[in-house]
């Protein structure tokens, strides 16, 4: 029989059933058609039919914090020969830590302890959910005998209601488990699963803590492949709405096409790209998409950001007549400010399930990659606007040059960086100046991208390293960190250490919220100063793989760099960068008085 998981896309037949990932980052599998086989009694348990079902979608390591609510259940997920546990500083890591191995593998998953644990991961669960990542959190929780009494527990407010951490994860989640019996276990499991790969969101599963480790007839068997039912567009829908956006595109004489963050979810590249090649259309993504699509492609011209948009992107972009949006995020920072020059009435925009062309028609029960397939056959090929844009396209300049020791500027740290990407490479981008220095680089084909957009959580990235880093090891992952963000998250960096990763890590020490100073300054945006370097020399110990340095000019930085891609390379590299507090991109200056003037606009009198 055959059966689909995740993305409901086929995979290769395997010899076992494990999950594969396509290099978009969506989940899928096909399950072998053999019998399942029977368990041994010491295997048949809750914790480790859970382990087996997170194995079968893909997830070869969990990270975790332990408490005495979730003792015995890792101690059955770590019996799992297919899963590692990643041991990790704290809760919030640990899930920042899902976050990004859930971007490269397409589906993460954490383990924290009964409340103390699990608000201290909602932050990052919260941010997974704005991403539309498939995250599946697990929680130890209280002993099945608790429940409806009047007993008070610690880790708890001292109210003998055990609800409160389920009513806090039902807003940042799209399905909760509560599994405090056995007879329901199974059934839960499978439905917070297959869920969470279904509408690409983060689940909670709670397992009482004296469960984890009771054998059960339900688990005696290895599990019973599951079958997502997969989503079909509506055919008359998909002809109408292609007939439509086809008449509306072919009638402009300058049309382009952007594409939104909302491709991953929609496993909808491939297809948009597909659509970029048969119509001839220049090819623009948002911020938040970086990444997402190849920056390689012929007509591909930047990234569309408004007023800060890659140079010539935003005018060829807001002077066509007509544009299509692939999966677009339009809130407050991705639109400067409410600042965009566009009007509705030219836009098509495709959303994972939905089109709307101008003020209207909209087509509905229409799947994205569908819809765009189908677009590319229908439309006539126009290249207007990519000639235009290479008409008025004038390369970029390069910073000026350093005199002998003079202080590091940003723009030569991040000229240098640029040197470093290849295929073998990743970017992760703290939010901060480094959303805008980032944004800027050229991804060669196959080099990773990711950053936290829509909820822009400082601190993200430390966490987000380590997952990322430990789902595709074969990447050296290129962390790019304002000093801010790294004190909220610092510790995990032993982390890395300790599962010997290679990453490379620039801490770009400016003495404090720089993005923070660019929208409204104040005293509170300075922090104090650390030794950074030796910060991380105590985390290391003398324990793995690990180099520290500090550079001040630009001599020392390339030194640096050799070092970190010769002799140290199988080390994590640690690279302290000290600027000027006032070094800063000229997109942020822009984006952030955009960002305060929407921030400071007085009330609307109703």
């Amino acid at each position: 029989m055959d059966t689909k998981i995740g993305a409901l896309d086929a995979c290769p037949h395997t010899s076992t059933d494990l999950c594969t990932v396509p290099s978009n980052g969506a989940v899928s599998t096909i399950q072998s058609s053999t019998p399942s086989t029977i368990v041994t009694p010491s295997d048949a348990t809750l914790g480790r039919h859970l382990a087996r079902r997170l194995v079968q979608i893909g997830v070869t390591d969990i990270f975790s914090v332990p408490g005495d609510f979730n003792l015995t259940l890792l101690d059955h997920l770590i019996a799992e020969p297919g899963l590692t546990n990643v041991g990790c500083c704290n809760e919030l890591n640990a899930g920042y830590a899902a976050d990004g191995y859930a971007r490269s593998r397409g589906v993460g998953a954490c383990v924290v302890t009964f409340t103390v644990g699990g608000l201290s991961v909602l932050n990052a669960i919260a941010g997974a959910y704005s991403e539309n990542l498939p995250l599946i959190c697990i929680v130890g929780g209280p002993n099945s005998n608790d429940y409806g009494t009047n007993r008070i527990l610690h880790h708890t407010i001292g109210l003998p209601d055990f609800s409160q951490e389920l009513r806090c994860f039902q807003t940042v989640t799209c399905y909760q488990a509560v599994v405090n019996n056995l007879e329901e276990a199974h059934e839960l499991i499978d439905t917070a699963i297959s869920t969470s790969l279904k509408e690409s969101k983060p689940v909670y599963i709670s397992i009482s803590c004296n469960l984890a480790g009771v054998p059960h007839p339900t688990f005696s068997r290895e599990p019973v492949p599951f079958s997502l039912n997969p989503r079909l567009s509506n055919k008359m829908g998909l002809e109408a709405a292609v007939e439509a956006a086809a008449g509306f595109l072919d009638k402009a004489v300058k049309p382009v096409l952007v594409g939104g963050p909302k491709l991953r979810v929609a496993n909808a590249t491939d297809a948009f790209v597909e659509l970029a090649d048969a119509c001839g259309y220049p090819l623009a993504v948002m911020p938040s998409a970086k990444g997402l699509v190849p920056e390689h492609h012929p007509h591909f011209i930047g990234t569309y950001w408004g007023a800060v948009s890659t140079p010539f992107c935003a005018e060829i972009v807001e002077s066509a007549d007509a544009y299509l949006f692939a999966g677009p995020i339009f809130n407050d920072y991705s639109s400067v400010g409410y600042s965009l020059l566009l009007k509705k009435e030219k836009a098509i925009i495709v959303q994972p399930d939905r089109v709307v062309i101008g003020n209207g028609p909209a087509f509905g029960c229409i799947l994205m990659k569908d819809f765009l397939r189908a677009l590319g056959k229908r439309l006539k090929r126009n290249t207007t606007a990519y000639e235009n844009y290479h008409r008025i396209f004038v390369p970029e300049g390069h910073p000026l040059k350093s005199a002998p020791k003079e202080p590091l500027r940003v723009n030569v740290l991040f000229q240098h960086i640029q040197n470093m990407l290849s295929s073998e490479t990743a970017v992760i981008a703290e939010t901060g100046d480094s959303w805008f220095n980032c944004q800027k680089l050229k991804l060669p084909q196959g080099c990773g991208y990711e950053f936290q957009m829509q909820y822009g959580s400082i601190g993200w990235s430390v966490g987000a390293t380590l997952g990322y880093a430990q789902a595709v090891p074969e990447k050296r992952v290129i962390a790019c960190i304002g000093d801010g963000s790294f004190q909220v998250t610092a510790q995990d960096v032993s982390t890395m250490i300790r599962y010997e990763q290679r990453t490379i890590i620039f801490l770009i020490n400016n003495g404090g919220y720089t993005i923070e100073v660019e929208i409204h300054d104040g005293p509170y945006n300075v922090i104090k100063n650390w030794n950074y370097t030796g910060l991380v020399d105590a985390l290391h110990n003398g324990e793995g793989k690990c180099w520290t340095t500090k550079v001040h000019c630009e001599e020392e930085l390339i030194e640096a760099i050799n070092t970190a891609t010769g002799d140290k390379k199988d080390n994590l590299c640690f690279i302290e960068v000290v600027v000027h507090k006032d070094d800063t991109s000229k997109e942020l200056l822009e984006w952030g008085s955009r960002v305060s003037a929407a921030n400071s606009r007085p009330p609307n009198p109703q």
